[in-house]
Parts: structure tokens; C-alpha cells; sequence
């Protein structure tokens, strides 16, 4: 008995190969890192790591913004106009 092969449930449904590759390609045309490449030839393996890389630094940079934000707001008079736009941005 293979080990790879992922056990199914009784409410679940296999999803196809042709499924998988169609998912792949609409992730490749996501990422600008694989994207703006010449070549089409791009394997699974590379496309699933690189949009793991792009979901990490998408999740730093809201970090960083959420972090300047929170500065800018800090040094801000809570009642003024400047702050009430930018709250009334963020809502």
C-alpha cells in the first residue's frame, strides 16, 4: 500500500490532476516573481514555494504598515481632523 496516496473521507471528493494543474497555472499568473519570467515552464513544486514566499512577505508588509499606522496615529492629537480621517479610512 502506497503511503503518498491521501486517505479520503466519507464527505470529501478527490479533486483531479486537471483540477490541480488549472489551480497551479491561475497561482502562476498571481505572483509577479514568476510571472514577469520568459519561460511558461514553471514546475508545481516552484509555484506552491514561491506563493508561500509571497504570502509571507505580503503578511510582513501588513505588519510593517499596521506598525507605521499605529506610530502615525500615536503622534496624532486623538480628536483632530487628521486623526478622524484616517480612523474613518481604516473603518
Amino acid at each position: 500500500m502506497s503511503s503518498r496516496r491521501p486517505r479520503q473521507s466519507a464527505g470529501t471528493s478527490r479533486i483531479s490532476d486537471d483540477q490541480i494543474i488549472n489551480l497551479v497555472s491561475k497561482l502562476q499568473q498571481l505572483l509577479p516573481e514568476i510571472r514577469n519570467r520568459r519561460s511558461d515552464k514553471v514546475s508545481a513544486s516552484k509555484v506552491l514555494q514561491e506563493t508561500c514566499n509571497y504570502i509571507r512577505n505580503l503578511h510582513r508588509e501588513v505588519d510593517d504598515l499596521s506598525d507605521r499606522l499605529s506610530q502615525l496615529l500615536a503622534t496624532l492629537d486623538a480628536d483632530s481632523a487628521e486623526a478622524s480621517i484616517i480612523r474613518s479610512l481604516i473603518m
